[in-house]
């Protein structure tokens, strides 16, 4: 449920599941696991994120129901997690998925919870995807955590602070998908236009792109969750010269209005959004 970058981790655990043995089966009636990557950026998402763990429980009420993601990570420590819920797993332990599946086993009784405070982390959580569910496209996230703190949002709270990927690591975790065949990369994080500044010091979101493009079998790199006060001049020159980036920005504008938008805690007028469309 949710934002592309769960989908991302979906995907992910996903491929841990598989790699462990585990036959990934439509989502109904007759699964022993089910898990639920689940959302709460409104309260619509919370509702749907309640709904689908009930049904799961519902479906196959002797399986292993796993939550997983954001709504855990926001609801746990207030006891609004239903107690039928097997395993609670937060964002910073979806990497230990595997780990957690096999302690439950053996305990076989009570809740299993793997959630922490995630703002205490300071390291990006490892969660490498080398094959995609398309065959086309594939999304890879070069970042986690915000650090804008917008008054609306709960993000940070829920992903925690800034934190890139390094640059080598997603190079080669591209290469691996254009070699199995991805034509389109969709680049995504809480906030792709920072990329790189926790780790170099400086934004480098454009070398990011550069050293893309220069991999063999893509052809389309498509960009997500662009912040507009951080989109710089050098960002649109590489667009522009580069054919393989596609001229697409996802841009959270979020309001025209200059009085909402200050109270949204948000860093640009209306005259400067317009200046930068």
């Amino acid at each position: 449920l949710g934002c592309k970058v769960n989908a991302y981790e979906t995907e992910a655990m996903q491929q841990l599941l598989e790699e462990n043995g585990y036959e990934i089966v439509p989502f109904k009636e007759g699964a022993d696991v089910y898990i639920i990557n689940t959302c709460t950026v409104t309260n619509m998402a919370d509702r749907k994120s309640r709904q689908m763990l009930h049904r799961a429980k519902k479906m196959n009420p002797d399986a292993i129901v796993v939550a997983a993601g954001c709504y855990v990570q926001a609801k746990e420590a207030s006891g609004e997690i239903d107690e039928s819920i097997d395993i609670v797993i937060g964002n910073n332990k979806k990497k230990d998925l595997i780990q957690i599946l096999d302690g439950f086993y053996e305990k076989k009784q009570g809740q299993n919870k793997a959630v922490i405070d995630i703002n205490h982390t300071h390291e990006y959580e490892e969660m490498h995807l080398n094959k995609t569910a398309e065959h086309t496209r594939a999304y890879i996230k070069v970042q986690d955590g915000c650090n804008q703190f917008c008054t609306y949002c709960i993000i940070p709270k829920l992903r925690g602070k800034f934190r890139s990927v390094p640059m080598e690591r997603l190079i080669a975790q591209a290469e691996d998908m254009a070699e199995q065949g991805v034509k389109e990369l969709i680049l995504v994080a809480q906030e792709t236009t920072m990329y790189g500044t926790d780790l170099y010091g400086e934004k480098r979101l454009p070398q990011l792109l550069r050293a893309l493009c220069k991999i063999r079998g893509l052809r389309w790199i498509r960009i997500l969750y662009c912040y507009p006060e951080e989109i710089t001049d050098e960002l649109i020159q590489v667009i522009k010269e580069e054919p393989k980036i596609c001229h697409y920005l996802d841009l959270p504008i979020q309001h025209a209005s200059d009085a909402i938008l200050k109270r949204m805690g948000r860093r640009t007028t209306q005259a400067e959004l317009v200046e930068i469309v």
